[in-house]
């Protein structure tokens, strides 16, 4: 078995050199009903560092994807760090006109996008002349009959010589910019988060090796590939371990399992939420899923017991929990293959190789303050924002997550909530998250979100939003009751609304500005 290491020159295209040599015929990525071996992987993304060379990228332009996961993607994504320029993934659900905002504060001098996704063809919608840098779109399909002008692009650089290729490659080195991926905006108008080479692949390394990553490991990537978790724990991580990558377009049940039976995969992380809806699927019996061995779930809360169903029915060997923040590469600290169901379910491990961690002003394990992160894998900085990027990297280097969180006497860490979550009630603290794993105990509750609402006399009081199980007979008062006896008075949600689905990004977490939103609506 080949051991992880790391390419010393910690840029992404010696990274994928490093691949080449050290698994060269073995499967890479998963394209159009046939396996690319890193060697071909390689071929097709020099291809496209050629058209872009051809067509004038610079070293330091930035090429925009605004494309949901296909075997494009990662070419796309390593064609353009090969030719030296960064990647601004950005997230399939923008509309045209949050698209048009992050082309425009990053410059994007080409942007790679579906054509028609979800029902609607975006490329027609986007007004050129809002964008005056961008000189290129490549249009994918990536459904039935829709039309691409992928092989016209990359046929530009048909006249580029392999020595032009590499003299481009070498000149980028460790800290020139490999990616700029924009924060979810969950807190408002999202950041443009500026990342170096050897950032993401020294997290990501470190990431896949805590999961026991060989090259004999077939990946099953759901989570998106412009979120931290599909891109760095996903195209990264296998490019440096030898695992081989089978993107899914959009999460379907059935499909992934289809997948697992006939590809064998043995890696598949995701939302908890994935999980509840594999086990909960009528069809599961039906497909072989043995094949399964590693899991990391995370970006909400999660029960015990799904952890456990995870290993037992899902045939996991390991299932861990993890922790980051896209300012620190998506990773900061993980479980470990040894933490017992409980241990997994209810913290997000210990800090991972190359991260410090600490809360700040606690003075002994369970002390709750702010999460700060130390690391040479933080940020280099906000896209051209240097007064949040000194608000939020203070002049020690430590991160300020605005996360609320709590280590336990192992160094566990438990996030109990955003700073900007939690609420006052009768002049105590709440903490939403704190209630959320209370309320997910209680039979019939398959998903729950709590916020803090204003209230006359108490300030603000806790209004649960929950998702039922199928066929729960849960009522409001069910809820209130259960709360009544399981949490003190001031913590006890006052108001309970049921819903079909929470509100969440791609990335997994609850968009409570929009829960707030709901509430403030319908008073």
């Amino acid at each position: 078995m080949e051991s992880a290491q790391q390419t010393p020159e910690l840029t992404i295209p010696a990274a994928l050199d490093q691949a080449v040599a050290r698994f060269s015929d073995r499967d890479a990525l998963y394209a159009d009903g046939l396996w690319l071996s890193f060697s071909e992987l390689r071929t097709r993304a020099r291809r496209f560092a050629a058209a872009l060379i051809a067509l004038g990228v610079e070293h330091g332009d930035r090429v925009a994807i605004w494309s949901p996961n296909s075997w494009h993607w990662p070419i796309a994504c390593l064609g353009a760090q090969y030719a030296g320029a960064a990647v601004v993934p950005m997230n399939t659900r923008y509309t045209v006109d949050e698209a048009t905002d992050i082309l425009q504060r990053s410059e994007a001098r080409v942007l790679v996008s579906a054509g028609v996704f979800l029902g609607s063809d975006r490329i027609t919608q986007l007004d050129a002349a809002a964008l005056p840098d961008l000189a290129h779109i490549v249009r994918v399909a990536v459904e039935a009959g829709d039309h691409t002008n992928w092989d016209e692009f990359v046929a530009h650089g048909d006249d580029v010589s392999d020595e032009d290729i590499d003299e481009r490659k070498s000149t980028v080195s460790s800290e020139d910019i490999s990616d700029i991926l924009f924060t979810s905006g969950t807190t408002g108008r999202s950041k443009g988060v500026l990342c170096m080479h050897r950032q993401p692949l020294a997290a990501s390394l470190a990431w896949a090796t805590y999961g026991e990553f060989t090259e004999n490991d077939r990946y099953l990537c759901v989570n998106p590939f412009f979120h931290n978790f599909g891109y760095k724990a996903g195209i990264l991580a296998c490019l440096q371990t030898g695992a081989a990558l089978m993107p899914q377009l959009t999460f379907d049940p059935e499909k992934a399992m289809a997948a697992v039976q006939e590809h064998k995969i043995t890696v598949l992380p995701g939302a908890p939420t994935i999980f509840q809806m594999l086990l909960d699927h009528p069809a599961r019996k039906n497909y072989d899923l043995t094949s399964l061995r590693y899991s990391v779930t995370g970006a909400a809360v999660v029960p015990v017991v799904l952890i456990e169903r995870m290993q037992s029915e899902l045939d996991f060997d390991l299932v861990l929990t993890a922790y980051g923040l896209t300012e620190t590469q998506g990773f900061a600290t993980i479980c470990r293959s040894d933490d017992d169901a409980v241990t997994v379910a209810t913290t997000c491990g210990r800090p991972m190789t190359g991260y410090e961690l600490r809360i700040d002003g606690a003075q002994k394990p369970g002390d709750e303050g702010e999460v700060l992160l130390r690391s040479a894998n933080v940020m280099k900085g906000y896209l051209d924002d240097p007064r949040a990027t000194a608000e939020t990297i203070d002049s020690d280097g430590w991160l300020h997550t605005g996360d609320i969180g709590k280590l336990d006497e192992q160094g566990n860490l438990t996030i109990t909530d955003r700073l900007k979550d939690m609420y006052i009630c009768g002049g105590f603290n709440v903490y939403p998250a704190e209630i959320e794993q209370v309320l997910m105990r209680l039979d019939g509750v398959a998903d729950v979100a709590v916020i803090g609402v204003p209230d006359v006399r108490l300030g603000e009081v806790g209004k649960a939003y929950i998702v039922r199980k199928p066929g729960a007979s849960l009522d409001v008062q069910s809820v209130i009751d259960y709360s009544a006896k399981h949490v003190a008075n001031f913590k006890k949600p006052r108001f309970v609304e049921f819903l079909d689905e929470l509100p969440r990004n791609l990335g997994g977490k609850v968009v409570k500005p929009t829960l707030r939103t709901m509430h403030e609506e319908n008073s």
